[in-house]
């Protein structure tokens, strides 16, 4: 018989496993992965694309994103969330999987059912939570933990969310936007919006629709909000080229935008967007009121990026508004955060029956 250290020493020359954590922002427009001690190692588009003859998934993510509006027939390009929550179980099952693949390459090694933190919207039912419990699972986790988008990004940007301090974050993410106010670990206030980085495209499309007869996609409605895309105007005018179809020759058209054009396309939404923080900020417990206007309100999310949004913020509601630090991943960071002090933060997560204060 082989002596029982000549097995640990073939044991030990296998691919090395490790019992890694992955922190999940799974976002309309990205989804984040996030690796304790190694950081944000994925961000991809929250897109897949399928052929419709096999039911196979052909692509995940950048990939799939680059086929948006450009497949034959039999191929389709599917985002599986909707307003930040699953429209489509079976895919969005298929994306989490890659993701998790992709990680473990990242990673180095070989994941033995990861330990994983989700971040949902704060507006999701419980039937909504349970789709993103059952999805993760299904796609390789051993645990899941949810956490709701805007408690995660005050983790992440490290705000005393533990404290009896007041704390306010604005996450303007691809399908919602999530407006909370947060304090001694729960959430004193919150409203979910579907005014986000998605309605911001479709308004600069149908703008560009309406005024210039042109058609365009989704992908050119966001390149023109990235490049001049603003809510106040600046020192100095922005334009952009854009082409599309003409609606009235049916042939292709070039034309110039401004940042004033799509000032103008955003002005609706953003106008909502204002307003419901106020309404927030109405129905909040006067005490955490005063501790808001002394420190101020957070943004982050992709939206957070749009030029002027933080001042226009500040002018109409008379207090701070600051843009966070790299607020594109600062779900993910939190959902890391939660990872790595599980024993600190397990009261900020939700349970499927959870249901917080709403407006």
């Amino acid at each position: 018989m082989r002596p029982l250290s000549w097995i640990s020493r073939l044991l030990a020359k296998r691919l090395p496993t490790a019992r890694h954590d992955v922190g999940i922002d799974l976002g309309t427009a990205n989804t984040l992965v996030y690796i304790p001690g190694k950081g944000v190692i994925i961000n991809e588009p929250s897109v897949v694309a399928v052929n419709q003859k096999t039911g196979r998934v052909v692509a995940v993510g950048m990939e799939a994103k680059q086929m948006l509006g450009r497949t034959p027939a039999h191929l389709s390009a599917v985002r599986p969330l909707v307003d930040g929550v699953i429209s489509d179980f079976e895919v969005a099952e298929e994306m989490l999987a890659y993701l998790l693949a992709k990680a473990e390459r990242a990673s180095g090694g070989k994941f033995v059912g990861p330990r994983v933190v989700v971040g949902v919207p704060s507006g999701v039912t419980n039937v909504e939570t349970r789709a993103v419990f059952d999805a993760t699972m299904n796609a390789g986790a051993r645990e899941v933990f949810v956490v709701e988008e805007p408690m995660a990004a005050a983790i992440g940007i490290k705000l005393p969310v533990h404290e009896p301090i007041g704390s306010m974050v604005v996450d303007i993410g691809g399908g919602t936007t999530d407006i909370a106010v947060i304090s001694l670990g729960g959430i004193v206030r919150s409203k979910n919006l579907k005014v986000a980085g998605d309605r911001f495209n479709a308004d600069i499309a149908a703008y560009v629709r309406n005024e210039f007869k042109i058609l365009i996609g989704e992908r050119t409605a966001e390149d023109v909000k990235i490049a001049v895309g603003s809510v106040l105007s600046g020192e100095a005018p922005m334009e952009t080229t854009i082409r599309g179809r003409d609606l009235v020759s049916g042939l292709p058209r070039e034309v110039v935008v401004t940042d004033s054009d799509v000032r103008e396309a955003l002005a609706p939404s953003v106008e909502t967007l204002v307003a419901a923080t106020r309404q927030v900020l109405e129905v909040t417990p006067p005490e955490i009121v005063a501790d808001i206007m002394r420190r101020g309100v957070f943004l982050v999310g992709g939206g957070a990026l749009l030029r002027g949004l933080d001042r226009l913020l500040s002018a109409e509601l008379e207090i701070p508004v600051y843009v966070a630090p790299e607020p594109l991943t600062a779900v993910a960071r939190g959902a890391g955060i939660i990872l790595e002090n599980m024993g600190t933060f397990r009261d900020v997560l939700v349970s499927h029956d959870d249901d917080g204060p709403r407006l």
